[in-house]
C-alpha cells in the first residue's frame, strides 16, 4: 500500500490558491476580526458546502465531499508560496484511483492507495491522519455478527481501516519531514472500498 500526503495531492492538481485575488465578503471579514486575515477566511467559505460551527476566527465546515472539519480542509502549512493556499482535490477518490493505475502501467504492480489528511477529533486533543481518498483498499472491517473468545456477539462493531493506516503512516511521513508519502506492508486490506464510505451520513441525507 502506498499511502500518499493530501498536500502534494492538491498541489500536483493544481488546487492552490494566491491570497493575492482574493476580496473577502463581509461574512469573512466579520469572522476574521482583527486578528485573522480575512481573504484565507473567505476562501474557506468559498470551498464550504456548509459552515457548521464558527467561533471567530475559527470556521468548522462540511466540505463537498462531505467531511466536516476545521477550515474545510484548506491550509497554508507547506504550500507552494508564502501568500498561498492548499485545498482538497475535488475528488480525493479519483485522485488515489489515478495514482493506482499510474503505478500499475509503470511497474506492472497492484498496489492500495490512501490520500490522508490530518483531521482534529471531537472532544479529543491533537489532530491525526485519516483517509480522505482510496483505490483498492476496503476502508471498512464490518464485525458485526462475530463472537469475541467468551461468546459475545458484537452489535455494533466497525474498524475504520483505511483511518488506522492513515495515522500508522502519518507517524514515518511527519508533518515538517517532508516526506509526501510511505509505504505499509504486511496489511491484508485488498478491496474496493472509497473513502467515501468512511463519512457517516447526515440525517439530510438519510432522508433524501
Amino acid at each position: 500500500m502506498v499511502v500518499v500526503a493530501q498536500k502534494i495531492v492538491s498541489k500536483s492538481e493544481g488546487r492552490v490558491v494566491s491570497l493575492a485575488g482574493i476580496e473577502p465578503s463581509e461574512q469573512a471579514l466579520e469572522i476574521a476580526g482583527d486578528d485573522e486575515d480575512p481573504r484565507r477566511i473567505e476562501v474557506i467559505l468559498r470551498e464550504a458546502a456548509r459552515v457548521v460551527r464558527v467561533r471567530p476566527p475559527l470556521v468548522i465546515a462540511e466540505t463537498t465531499h462531505g467531511f466536516i472539519c476545521a477550515s474545510a480542509g484548506v491550509d497554508a502549512s507547506n504550500a507552494p508560496e508564502p501568500e498561498m493556499l492548499v485545498l482538497l482535490p475535488h475528488d480525493p477518490d479519483a485522485s488515489a484511483k489515478g495514482i493506482r493505475d499510474r503505478i500499475r502501467k509503470l511497474t506492472g504492480r497492484e498496489v492500495a492507495v490512501l490520500v490522508t489528511d490530518s483531521f482534529g477529533r471531537p472532544w479529543r486533543q491533537g489532530t491525526t491522519d485519516v483517509a480522505i481518498g482510496a483505490a483498492g483498499v476496503h476502508v471498512l472491517l464490518d464485525l458485526k455478527g462475530r463472537r469475541d473468545r467468551t461468546g459475545y456477539e458484537l452489535h455494533a462493531t466497525t474498524i475504520a481501516v483505511a483511518d488506522e493506516l492513515a495515522g500508522a503512516a502519518e507517524l514515518a511521513m511527519g508533518k515538517l519531514d517532508g516526506i509526501p508519502a510511505a509505504v505499509v506492508r504486511g496489511v491484508d486490506a485488498a478491496g474496493a472500498g472509497r473513502a467515501r464510505d468512511l463519512v457517516m451520513p447526515t440525517e439530510r441525507d438519510l432522508f433524501r
